[in-house]
């Protein structure tokens, strides 16, 4: 598949974008930004300088990631979902002087593999969302969630577990967990689950 590229997006000249990629109207890519492949870029979204996605990312319309942001591959950002970088926002330093670039350090938002990141959530950096793991719409990270977690809620906290098809786990009079999608086998272990490889 081609890369499409809007007549209306704005594309800093050094940005990488993947082959297969589609960045829609009025989306930004900020300088030194990657996408991998087959990545899609909704309309009026915000990909900050140095910004790494993987392949198939799908960044929904009018969401903000910024920098450093840090995505694997098949990550899910729904509309208008905020990633931040600043723990401690101010617009100017205590003489009054307007910060610039130097005042401050940006800290990013992590997000593994597969994971899905629901409409207007905030992810609040430094924050390192799991793999597989799914925040709901709304939702406001202030802390990890650890892989296939299910998070709702301001903050957000910790519901059920998720298995790579999105739908909540079901769990068994084994104290097991089951993909009512694929059937894929999960056990606890401590604060995370993994496969049960057959």
């Amino acid at each position: 598949m081609a890369t499409r590229i809007a007549d209306s997006a704005d594309i800093d000249d050094d940005a990488s974008i993947g082959d297969g990629s589609s960045v829609w109207h009025l989306a930004q890519v900020r300088s030194g930004a990657r996408l991998g492949a087959g990545c899609i870029i909704g309309r009026g979204a915000y990909i900050g300088p140095g910004v790494h996605l993987g392949d198939h990312c799908k960044v929904q319309n009018y969401a903000l990631v910024y920098e450093p942001a840090q995505l694997g591959d098949g990550v899910f950002i729904g509309p208008a979902v905020v990633l931040t970088n600043d723990t401690f926002p101010r617009a100017v330093n205590t003489d009054g002087s307007l910060k610039d670039a130097a005042d401050w350090d940006a800290v990013g938002v992590t997000i593994g593999t597969g994971a899905s990141i629901g409409a207007r959530a905030v992810c609040v950096a430094p924050v390192t969302i799991g793999a597989w793991a799914t925040v709901a719409a709304g939702a406001v990270v202030t802390r990890d969630v650890p892989d296939h977690a299910l998070v709702v809620g301001v903050p957000a906290r910790q519901i059920g577990w998720v298995g790579e098809a999105g739908k909540p786990l079901v769990q068994a009079p084994d104290g097991r967990f089951t993909c009512p999608v694929d059937g894929t086998t999960y056990e606890q272990h401590g604060d995370t689950i993994r496969k049960v490889e057959a």
